[in-house]
């Protein structure tokens, strides 16, 4: 009797282990799955676009900043870089994808009947730049530091002024774009980087890139 105790006990014990090493399987699983998704710190040659000298922001930019202060408002006691995790990872992906499946893509000029309006998207319907605008707010509202999210001109690949966020981190710059759902490093969207807003006043700087577009009236 004895001894069909014990051996019952080990089968148990057996058993349990087993269960146990199952688990923690699956827990490490799921954590690698995550800390895939996050990606790697990008080599020194992509890791992020280099400011260079004070450049002319774009007018309905401007505007924008007017009619939204707030929006263009930014505190330099906040962080320049955004660390990346695997949930603030998450959270910019998810971002980025809700709303350009939620907004109607339409051109300033269908829209509004004018060349390029910046706004937030309100009624539903926006271009390029209105995407951008209300992924940073919604960002923003997350936690993530305004000062390390900057509206971006470039040209994009039919050669036509485009505007995109993009997000200054601790593993090198990468884009928020309506043209896709991918959060990608800057330089493999294929853009010519023009200029963006700087980190350090109200002011856009120059990336370097070729003369500036006067709008970016883009779907």
């Amino acid at each position: 009797m004895r001894n069909a105790e014990t051996g019952s006990l080990k089968a148990g014990l057996r058993k349990a282990l087993v269960a146990l090493a199952f688990g923690a399987g699956l827990i490490g699983a799921a954590q690698a799955q995550t800390l895939a998704a996050l990606p790697s710190a990008l080599p020194s040659a992509g890791a992020g676009l280099a400011p260079g000298a004070e450049a002319r922001p774009i007018l309905a930019w401007t505007d924008f900043c007017r009619s939204y202060p707030n929006e263009c408002a930014f505190d330099r006691a906040e962080p320049a870089r955004i660390a990346l995790t695997p949930a603030v990872w998450s959270t910019i992906v998810s971002v980025n994808r809700r709303v350009n499946r939620q907004i109607r893509p339409v051109t300033d000029q269908e829209h509004w009947g004018r060349p390029d309006r910046w706004d937030l998207a309100e009624d539903g319907s926006g271009d390029c730049e209105d995407f951008q605008l209300l992924k940073r707010r919604l960002l923003a509202e997350s936690g993530l530091p305004r000062r390390a999210m900057r509206m971006t001109v470039v040209i994009d690949e039919k050669g036509e002024g485009h505007a995109v966020l993009t997000l200054v981190t601790d593993r090198g710059d990468y884009v928020l774009d309506n043209k896709t759902s991918a959060v990608t490093a800057w330089h493999e969207t294929g853009y010519v980087f023009i200029k963006r807003e700087g980190q350090d006043a109200l002011a856009w700087v120059s990336l370097g890139g070729a003369s500036s577009p006067v709008t970016t009236a883009n779907r």
